[in-house]
C-alpha cells in the first residue's frame, strides 16, 4: 500500500486499525432497513477478455453462461427470501463481463428480483458495442431494462487498438439507439491513453452526444498490475491538464456533471451502480454494502456455484467497518459526485458532518479544493484532480491487491489493506 494512502487512512479514521477483511460472514444479510438500498447483478461471461478490464470476467460458452444464471437465480432467492414482505430499492444495474450476451434470461433475472423487491429508479445495463443492435436493444427494453451503458472506450482506431479493440461503426449504433429508445444511454470512454489529447476526447465526446448519448463517463486508465495490459499510463501533470480541459469543455456546452468523470446533456439523465449509500450484489465477484459491514463474493464461478448448490452465500470476505471507517466510505463515494450534502449524512449516521469533520472541511476550504453553496459542499476543478489523483492511490493500494489475490484464491483467510 502507499505511504499516501495509509497516512490519509490512519487520519480520517482517527485509528491505526488497517481494514480487514475476514473469511466470515453472516448467514443472514441485515438489509430490511436499510436506506437508500439498491442491487447490483453480475455476469461474468465476455466474447473477449480485454487487457485493461479488472474486472472478474471469463469467455463466454452458452451453456456455462445458462448454468450460471440458473444459481444466479438461486442466490437471489436466498437473499429474497430472508425478508418479511416486498423490499423497496432505488435502482438495479447488471454489469460484467458483458450482461448483454444473457439479453434472452435478463427478463427472467428481473422477474425473480421483483417477487422480493420494488425498484423505484430504474434498472440499467451495461453493453458492449457489438450487442447494440436493435434486435437486443428490444429484447433488453422489453425484459425491463431502462437504462444503458455503451462500453465505447474510444471511438479512435488507434486507441481501440492500444486498448485491444476493434474498430466500431457510430451509424450502425445510432440507428439502433433511434428504434428503441431508453430513459440513459450513456457511453464510457478512457482518458489518459498514451498520446491522448484534448481533441481525441472532445471528438469521442461530440460523437457520442451526436449519435444518441445522453450521458458520458470518461473513466481514467489505471493500470492494473494483474490486468497485464502493457499499456504506459499518462504523467499526473499531463492528466490534470486533460481532466480540467474537458471538464470545462463539457461546461461550456451546459453539460451536467454528476460525478467527477460524467457529464450529461439532458436532465435526470444518470447512470452509476456505485453511488447509492447501500446495496445488495448478486453473483460471482459482487459487492455488499450495508450500514456495518462490506461483503464480496467469491471470483470464482465453479466455487460460487457450489456455494449456492449448498444453499450458503457466496461470500468470500467480510470487512465490518467501526464507525469512522463506514463515513470514510460513505464520504468517498459522495465526494465521487463532486458534492457532499450534510443533511443526508447526519441522516444516516445521526451525528453532523461538521461535529466529526470540521477541521478537515475548513482545510480543504483553504487548500480550494471545495466552496460551501446553500449548506452543501461542491468539488472545485482543483478539488475534483486531486479525488481523481487520491482515487487512484486508493484503487492501486487497496483494489488492485484485494482482487488480485482473490483472482487466484477463491476464499482467502484474509486481506488486511
Amino acid at each position: 500500500m502507499s505511504i499516501l494512502a495509509r497516512l490519509t487512512r490512519v487520519w480520517l479514521t482517527r485509528q491505526l486499525q488497517p481494514f480487514t477483511f475476514k473469511s466470515e460472514y453472516d448467514g443472514k444479510l441485515g438489509f430490511a432497513d436499510c436506506k437508500g438500498l439498491g442491487l447490483y447483478v453480475h455476469i461474468p461471461f465476455c466474447r473477449q477478455l480485454c487487457s485493461f478490464c479488472p474486472y472478474c470476467r471469463q469467455l463466454y460458452d452458452e451453456k456455462a453462461c445458462d448454468e450460471y444464471i440458473d444459481h444466479l437465480i438461486r442466490e437471489i432467492r436466498l437473499a429474497g427470501s430472508q425478508l418479511k414482505e416486498k423490499n423497496r430499492v432505488t435502482s438495479l444495474y447488471f454489469g460484467g463481463g458483458t450482461p448483454a450476451l444473457a439479453a434472452e434470461r435478463i427478463g427472467e433475472i428481473i422477474s425473480v428480483i421483483g417477487e422480493y423487491f420494488d425498484i423505484t429508479e430504474g434498472t440499467g445495463l451495461e453493453l458492449h458495442p457489438d450487442d447494440v443492435s436493435e434486435e437486443t436493444l428490444t429484447v433488453l427494453r422489453a425484459a425491463g431494462v431502462t437504462k444503458i451503458s455503451i462500453g465505447i472506450q474510444s471511438f479512435g482506431d488507434k486507441f481501440l487498438s492500444i486498448l485491444g479493440r476493434k474498430g466500431l461503426d457510430p451509424v450502425r449504433v445510432e440507428a439502433a439507439l433511434e428504434k428503441v429508445p431508453f430513459e440513459t444511454v450513456s457511453m464510457d470512454f478512457i482518458f489518459a491513453l498514451p498520446g491522448q489529447t484534448f481533441d481525441d476526447l472532445k471528438a469521442d465526446i461530440d460523437t457520442a452526444f451526436s449519435i444518441g448519448a445522453d450521458h458520458v463517463a470518461i473513466y481514467p486508465f489505471i493500470d492494473f498490475t494483474f490486468a497485464g495490459s502493457g499499456v504506459s499510463p499518462m504523467g499526473k501533470q499531463e492528466k490534470r491538464k486533460l481532466l480540467d480541459s474537458i471538464t470545462l469543455y463539457c461546461l461550456s456546452k451546459g453539460y451536467t456533471r454528476d460525478s467527477i468523470w460524467t457529464f450529461s446533456n439532458k436532465p435526470g439523465a444518470k447512470y452509476s451502480s456505485m453511488t447509492r449509500d447501500n446495496y445488495l450484489g448478486f453473483g460471482c465477484s459482487a459487492v455488499t454494502l450495508l450500514r456495518d459491514q462490506f461483503r464480496i463474493n467469491t471470483f470464482s464461478v465453479k466455487e460460487y456455484q457450489e456455494r449456492i448448490r449448498n444453499s450458503m452465500l457466496p461470500t468470500s470476505l467480510t470487512l465490518r467497518f467501526t464507525e469512522r471507517q463506514r463515513m470514510i466510505y460513505y464520504l468517498f463515494w459522495s465526494a465521487y459526485s463532486t458534492r457532499v450534502d450534510p443533511h443526508k449524512f447526519e441522516d444516516f449516521f445521526g451525528v453532523p458532518l461538521e461535529k466529526v469533520y470540521g477541521f478537515e472541511l475548513w482545510l480543504a476550504k483553504k487548500l480550494g479544493f471545495i466552496v460551501e453553496e446553500d449548506g452543501v459542499y461542491h468539488m472545485t476543478l482543483k478539488g475534483a484532480f486531486y479525488y481523481h489523483h487520491y482515487e487512484s492511490y486508493y484503487t492501486l493500494a487497496y483494489i488492485n491487491k484485494m482482487w488480485g489475490i482473490m483472482r487466484h484464491t477463491a476464499f482467502p483467510e484474509k486481506i488486511v489493506l
